[in-house]
């Protein structure tokens, strides 16, 4: 047989009351925590028995739950009401407005202006961010130049590979020209050594070859025209 439904009143007796609460209790923490989990929800739960004592449950922090509640539940106050929604933007901009007064004033005194009405210790405190400032500002700058020396380097050994890989070929390309030349001239020897490379004239074509020949114009010789001898009767 199920469970008979329970009719939701005041227990009367403070025995069962009490134990009805411990029960009840601990499941409604359980089911908090499970839905905290489940759903990535910032659950907080706070629980005071009738004899005044407190139990609480959050899934963050307490604290930050109610504090969070209580911001949203004055943004949605304001929101219903439209003064107050306009006093709500009136501090937000007065807010800005001094905030904006502040960094202001802050660069005329970190650029030396304005420096009148600061005490010794304000003084020292503004040389203090000063100095550590004009620190971080080198490290930077240390940091980029060691970027761009390392850069440098490694383009540096990329060429020095390279320009050794082209040494290698050039010096294997003289080595293959020394052999074709070798070649060359080995062949062009034995040619001669056999006789066969000179002509009737005695003319050897393959040095004759090399022989720079030489042309020459000459002015043609005059004619001497012998008029005949005519007799005359």
């Amino acid at each position: 047989m199920g469970r008979g439904k329970i009719a939701i009143r005041r227990i009367d007796n403070s025995t069962s009351r009490q134990v009805t609460f411990s029960k009840r209790r601990k499941g409604l923490i359980k089911k908090a925590k499970e839905l905290a989990i489940l759903c990535d929800a910032e659950v907080g739960v706070v629980i005071f028995s009738s004899t005044g004592k407190l139990c609480e449950f959050a899934s963050t922090s307490l604290k930050s739950v109610i504090k969070r509640y209580n911001s949203l539940k004055e943004e949605q106050q304001q929101l219903l009401n439209p003064s107050s929604e306009v006093k709500f933007w009136q501090r937000e901009a007065a807010i800005l407005r001094q905030q904006l007064h502040n960094l202001q004033e802050n660069h005329r005194q970190l650029m030396g202006e304005q420096l009148y009405g600061l005490s010794v210790e304000d003084l020292q405190n503004l040389e203090n961010r000063l100095d550590m400032s004009l620190r971080v500002v080198r490290m930077k700058k240390e940091q980029i130049l060691t970027d761009e020396i390392q850069e440098l380097s490694r383009r540096e050994n990329l060429i020095h590979q390279e320009n050794v890989e082209l040494y290698k070929k050039v010096n294997l390309m003289r080595k293959e020209n020394a052999e074709l030349y070798k070649k060359v001239y080995e062949t062009r020897g034995v040619n001669t050594s056999g006789g066969n490379s000179l002509n009737s004239n005695g003319f050897d074509p393959v040095e004759g070859s090399h022989v720079p020949v030489h042309l020459q114009l000459s002015q043609p010789e005059p004619h001497t025209y012998n008029r005949p001898n005519i007799d005359k009767d």
